[in-house]
């Protein structure tokens, strides 16, 4: 029996990192708990490469790009979006989660997903490092826990033949 399990040590891991401006109250504090995070498990600032973005739509772009450049194990997509009056939301959110997904499956890379989707401000910004924690501490510990996985299964020796 073969298991694989991620674990947090970052060392020697390279991490992208992709950020959109917009909302940026919220978006600054969720890039500070990624690189506090990353640096508190050993990922070296020169294995960081951070790509900021126009707005959550523009998230899974960046990621792409960065994924293509084979310069990262893993990336963390950090952003907000935040309900407002209109459905815009809606198909906001909905675009951003399931083209980051679509990106991991094609792209075979972890890619974690610190974007926040908030019904307030408040509520975003409890979630960026107030009472609720910090999602992108969050997303960046499972970046890195998940490039560890994957390259656990990655150089494990086949099973032998029966």
């Amino acid at each position: 029996m073969r298991v694989h399990e991620g674990k947090t040590d970052g060392a020697g891991l390279r991490i992208g990192i992709v950020v959109s401006r917009f909302n940026r109250a919220v978006t600054e504090r969720l890039l500070a708990g990624a690189l506090e995070a990353l640096r508190r498990h050993g990922v070296v600032e020169d294995d960081i490469e951070i790509v900021h973005v126009a707005g959550a739509f523009e998230i899974p772009l960046g990621a792409h790009q960065l994924a293509e450049s084979g310069r990262a194990d893993a990336i963390v997509c950090l952003g907000a979006v935040v309900r407002g009056e209109t459905p815009h939301f809606d198909y906001i959110a909905a675009s951003v989660v399931n083209e980051v997904g679509r990106l991991v499956v094609r792209h075979g890379l972890p890619m974690t997903l610190g974007v926040l989707t908030a019904n307030t401000m408040d509520q975003a910004l409890a979630r960026s490092g107030g009472g609720h924690g910090n999602k992108g501490d969050e997303a960046a510990v499972t970046a890195i826990e998940m490039a560890n996985v994957c390259r656990s299964i990655r150089h494990s020796t086949p099973k032998a033949e029966d």
